[in-house]
């Protein structure tokens, strides 16, 4: 195998599909981004959850929200919370329950009307994402889903899905994170305004 030339391929094509969230979610990021700032404006908060690496962007991108993204604006923290981090909340509702409840246990106790869910998964047909973005909506809750391939099971349960265009995981992780990113900032910047030099 020529390494040089994997990485340099994993880089084109991360870089590609990049180009293409922008042609084909552009919309939906800037629809979450309302739905988020007017989620925070109202006194709501923002769940997330996903296994594997989208727990670790449930947790990477909470925290953009509660600390911050753009060192140059200056803001109070905002509600987020990943729902993927409490290991005796996770292991006991495993044992007792069922992994596949977990999540919507979470949301059913956490969850208000108007606060919003971010459910990711690559696939979207992760069962304990499905469960907890069905409960968010008997809450009155509104759904964002970061989805990859087709969009799965997930895509009808959202208000705004949210589609990286690849079929491949680890290139709609990183679009993820990306969109995570993306949507955190101009979060930010409704917010709070432009970033001060």
């Amino acid at each position: 195998m020529d390494k040089v030339k994997f990485i340099e391929n994993s880089l084109i094509e991360s870089a590609q599909i990049k180009q293409k969230i922008f042609s084909h979610c552009t919309e939906q990021i800037l629809k979450a981004v309302d739905v988020i700032s007017n989620a925070f404006k109202n006194g709501k908060k923002l769940l997330l959850c996903g296994n594997g690496g989208s727990a670790a962007d449930s947790q990477h991108i909470a925290t953009e929200f509660v600390i911050r993204l753009n060192p140059k604006i200056k803001r109070p923290g905002l509600p987020a919370i990943a729902i993927t981090t409490d290991t005796s909340n996770l292991t006991a509702g495993g044992n007792d329950i069922g992994f596949e409840n977990t999540f919507a246990r979470t949301v059913e106790a956490l969850g208000n009307p108007g606060d919003v869910l971010i459910g990711i998964s690559t696939s979207g047909n992760s069962e304990n994402v499905i469960r907890a973005m069905k409960t968010a909506k008997e809450k009155g809750m509104i759904v964002i889903g970061f989805l990859g391939r087709d969009g799965g099971k997930m895509k009808e349960l959202c208000d705004i899905p949210i589609i990286v265009p690849s079929n491949n995981t680890q290139r709609i992780q990183e679009g993820h994170i990306t969109i995570g990113h993306i949507i955190s900032e101009l979060v930010e910047i409704e917010l709070y305004g432009e970033p001060q030099d």
